[in-house]
């Protein structure tokens, strides 16, 4: 017998027992149950527990449920892309709200075709078809995908001398994903379908309504900066982690970043050219954690003195109220994603006042003591000087209203990577973000991996409440990702990540990334040569020179 533990419950029960019987036994199987979390491990309903361990059922509340449930939505869609549309590429790509864009390259979707799409997943769904679960060979797996014309996982999988992999099914049709699965498709029965321009996106359920797909919020502005990526890809001729590897096998890599840093100079160029074309005064920049701002506000000054207008940076953090002056929330802890632990009226009062010609005592947060400081001589704004006002909540109107609408340039950077491991399983940009923000904590921050790991899930929740809700807000979007960061993030980072032991509350997001990182090249060190010093990842892996005279 063996003892299982959910919170305060246990019972006993034989070695062999299902997870999802584990669960029932503990009256822990709530409402859209989808795995459950053992240790650091996710485990299907199905696979059998053969140890004395806790449970802890995951659902679309819990962040590896919402992935469990998209991978297990995507492979019906899949099935019913082979139906309707036998041997057609499918890629599946960036993130869309709630949802996930979709493309089939050789073939222009149509509006009957969408609704032919989900009529036919719906089918699929209501047959409640199960998911098989098998161990493959490496050298079967590659045999299979070459016979179905996916080049794209023969490619990836030839990279990784791994001896077998978990291949999934569904009626007869065999997937190989990054992660555990539902048990069948009636599990994952809440999706729509939206047109979109080239595609469709898959709509999923929100976390906080099980029942209904999400609703679909346009965002324009924020759709084109993905398609501009896009562009840069078919420019820099990759879609693929196995297109970087040959790239890389092929001595090709600094011709790569050459021409990636050179995409994000032109880029950065328009924007300064319109900056000045509009006779804006001041420019707020904002964007979620390690998105890159502050390295992209100081060469967006560059950009500015080159159209003849010398610029000035100012940090937002340096208006954060003294720690003890901020309330903590009911939770006991201090919201410090919150535009209320920022002194707006101080902010606008210094701004205005250097807008004015004046000249003016300047703050300095202290992040080590938690209090602000005024330890820099008095400063004042030549009288074609623009200021650039750099922090997350640049876009919030709480901020952005503080100063005339006039004068007023609005920038929205994140690090949106169309990157995918292959044409059916995207990298998410917020894992590149995560992945960057544990480099740069680590080298430059003094902060444990493990603490950034834990800190993360609500730094992303402050996001979706106070940043991004504000991003069409942007006169113009900056994408900062880098198409060939992700190996080089990953000489830093992966000795990291794997010594995160299993016992850690964290082990499986760092998992989540060590999967990701496994399929990517390693990278000679002479390469790190070729990045230029105000490259935006050198905000991260350093040797970044914006702060030196």
């Amino acid at each position: 017998m063996m003892t299982i533990r959910f919170a305060q419950a246990e019972t006993s029960l034989p070695e062999g027992t299902s997870v999802r019987a584990c669960l029932e036994a503990l009256d822990a199987f709530p409402s859209g149950t989808l795995a459950a979390l053992k240790g650091g491990i996710v485990a299907e309903l199905n696979d059998p527990v053969s140890a004395s361990c806790q449970l802890i059922p995951l659902t679309l509340n819990h962040e590896e449920g919402r992935r469990i449930y998209e991978r297990s939505l995507r492979f019906v869609l899949l099935l019913a892309l082979k139906h309707l549309f036998p041997y057609e590429q499918v890629r599946i790509e960036y993130s869309v709200g709630y949802g996930v864009f979709v493309r089939m390259p050789g073939r222009v979707l149509h509006r009957q075709d969408i609704v032919k799409i989900e009529n036919e997943m719906r089918r699929l769904i209501a047959l409640d078809l199960p998911f098989e679960k098998k161990e493959w060979s490496r050298e079967d797996a590659i045999d299979y995908f070459a016979d179905e014309q996916q080049p794209d996982k023969v490619e990836l999988l030839e990279r990784r001398p791994r001896p077998t992999f978990t291949m999934y099914a569904i009626d007869g049709m065999w997937e190989y994903f990054y992660g555990a699965m539902a048990p069948s498709t009636g599990y994952v029965s809440v999706f729509t379908l939206f047109e979109l321009r080239g595609g469709f996106v898959l709509q999923l359920p929100a976390a906080k309504d099980h029942l209904h797909a999400a609703p679909y919020a346009y965002r324009p502005k924020h759709l084109e900066i993905f398609r501009q990526s896009a562009r840069w890809c078919d420019i820099l001729g990759i879609r693929n982690v196995s297109d970087v590897s040959l790239m890389i096998e092929g001595h090709r890599l600094r011709n790569f970043i050459r021409v990636n840093e050179a995409l994000h100079e032109g880029a950065l160029s328009d924007i300064a050219e319109n900056i000045c074309r509009q006779y804006k005064h001041v420019v707020l920049v904002a964007g979620p954690s390690s998105s890159g701002k502050t390295t992209f506000a100081g060469r967006l000054a560059v950009h500015l003195q080159v159209q003849g207008h010398p610029a000035r940076r100012i940090s937002m953090d340096d208006f954060y109220l003294d720690r003890d002056q901020i309330a903590p929330g009911p939770d006991g802890t201090v919201d410090l994603e919150s535009p209320e632990a920022m002194d707006l009226p101080l902010m606008a009062e210094k701004i205005s006042a250097l807008l004015s010609g004046e000249t003016v005592s300047m703050p300095t947060f202290n992040f080590s003591t938690g209090k602000r400081e005024y330890v820099t001589e008095p400063t004042s704004l030549r009288t074609d000087e623009i200021l650039i006002l750099e922090g997350i909540h640049g876009l919030n109107p709480l901020v952005s209203g503080l100063f005339p609408p006039e004068e007023v340039y609005k920038i929205f950077v994140s690090a949106l990577t169309c990157l995918n491991l292959d044409d059916h399983n995207r990298i998410r940009t917020t894992d590149v973000r995560l992945l960057r923000r544990v480099v740069r904590d680590c080298l430059f921050r003094g902060t444990d991996p493990e603490d950034t790991l834990a800190m993360w899930p609500s730094v992303r929740q402050g996001e979706e409440k106070w940043i991004f809700p504000y991003q069409e807000n942007a006169d113009s979007m900056f994408n900062t990702a880098l198409h060939y960061e992700l190996p080089v993030l990953k000489s830093p980072v992966y000795d990291l990540l794997k010594g995160v032991p299993e016992s850690s509350p964290n082990y499986l997001m760092a998992r989540r990334l060590i999967k990701v990182l496994n399929y990517l090249p390693d990278v000679d060190p002479a390469i790190l040569n070729e990045i230029p010093p105000l490259s935006l990842l050198r905000e991260f892996i350093g040797g970044c020179t914006l702060e030196e005279a």
